[in-house]
């Protein structure tokens, strides 16, 4: 079988520097708010290239804080419209909708998959406060223009970097280009923990003291609490982990980038399209989306050949139970990339022999 993501081989990668890092955590008797999570949150946001990092439990708490924050702070109320991707992972617009604030779904460009910059400026309306980017499959959504948009309607602009840890715009990381971002460090992505974890990173001084408070119950000195906060901290233990990956994110990026650039090079079937060279220029390739109109005999064909695939997402957000009140929205572009995207095997650890039977088995597929 070619996993979709080997997490055992990922691992085996930093194996000695883990179980170091885990050893010395055990050893320590500290475990939460110790030296390791400091640590991390200074050589993030020193990769990032941002002035404050501040730890988390996982990357759906990391956009809530923020938005949260921005409330205590007076920058957004109950009822404010946020401008989010259509076609995201739920976890976007939850963090909208848990903040009670109102998310508007924007299309997505086909070409890009990222939210198209030139439909956001007609669906600002007097309550829009901000527009958030997530830049998806680990492409880099931010554009001049959208940054433009923000700083013309006095906009916060607020990334989710959950998949995109170490892309780049121009000399800018991802999680560097807006008012504050969000991000998560579930095993699977990019730089992976053994476990959940999440960060905001941002240059505001006083946002990231917020988020802190926030996220210790909203206490930002013991047993005194200013805010009605929640439990939101990262472990010693996935910041020791953390810490080990970190240094090699970005050559293990530049593999990812290689079996991305394999595949569209390679890749030959005219019931496939693959990612355009413009996609691949600025992307980490958390996933590799191909789009086929027959997905789902592509995918089960795959597996009966041992190659594991995934769909990013089969169910878009506004057709999802949960968000009823969007089910009446028209967003045939998302609703199109949703039935038709498939995501292979394009991680560190896969082989040159694995993309190699994964190319050949797509460029067989027939229907």
């Amino acid at each position: 079988m070619i996993e979709l993501v080997n997490l055992k081989r990922i691992t085996a990668l930093h194996a000695e520097s883990i179980r170091q890092a885990l050893t010395d955590v055990a050893d320590s008797g500290w475990f939460l708010k110790g030296n390791a999570t400091k640590r991390f949150e200074q050589e993030y946001a020193d990769y990032t290239g941002t002035r404050h990092c501040v730890a988390c439990g996982n990357g759906l708490d990391a956009l809530t804080l923020i938005m949260r924050a921005y409330i205590e702070m007076g920058r957004l109320k109950e009822g404010d419209e946020v401008i989010v991707p259509a076609n995201t992972y739920i976890a976007s617009i939850i963090a909208v909708s848990r903040c009670r604030l109102k998310p508007v779904l924007v299309e997505p460009r086909r070409d890009t998959l990222q939210i198209d910059d030139s439909l956001i400026e007609n669906a600002i309306t007097k309550r829009t406060r901000a527009v958030m980017i997530v830049h998806m499959y680990g492409r880099c959504a931010f554009t001049d223009r959208i940054g433009d948009i923000c700083r013309r309607h006095n906009l916060l602009l607020i990334e989710d970097n959950a998949q995109a840890h170490g892309c780049r715009f121009g000399d800018k990381k991802t999680g560097a280009l807006g008012d504050a971002a969000g991000h998560s460090f579930y095993p699977t992505k990019n730089l992976g923990a053994l476990g959940d974890g999440g960060a905001v990173t941002t240059d505001d001084a006083e946002l990231a003291d917020m988020v802190r408070a926030l996220g210790n119950y909203g206490s930002e000195r013991k047993y005194v609490f200013s805010h009605k906060g929640v439990n939101s901290r990262m472990d010693e233990l996935q910041a020791a982990v953390l810490l080990a990956k970190l240094p090699f994110l970005d050559e293990e990026n530049e593999r990812r980038r290689s079996n991305a650039r394999f595949y569209i090079d390679n890749i030959k079937n005219r019931l496939v399209s693959l990612p355009t060279d413009d996609f691949w220029q600025n992307c980490v390739f958390h996933i590799f989306p191909l789009m086929c109109k027959q997905r789902d005999k592509l995918q089960e064909y795959l597996k009966a050949n041992g190659v594991q695939t995934d769909v990013h997402y089969p169910i878009p957000p506004h057709h999802q139970r949960a968000y009823e009140e969007l089910r009446s929205l028209h967003l045939p572009i998302t609703e199109a990339i949703h039935l038709e995207e498939l995501s292979i095997p394009v991680s560190q650890v896969v082989t040159e022999e694995e993309r190699e039977c994964v190319a050949k088995l797509i460029n067989d597929f027939r229907i």
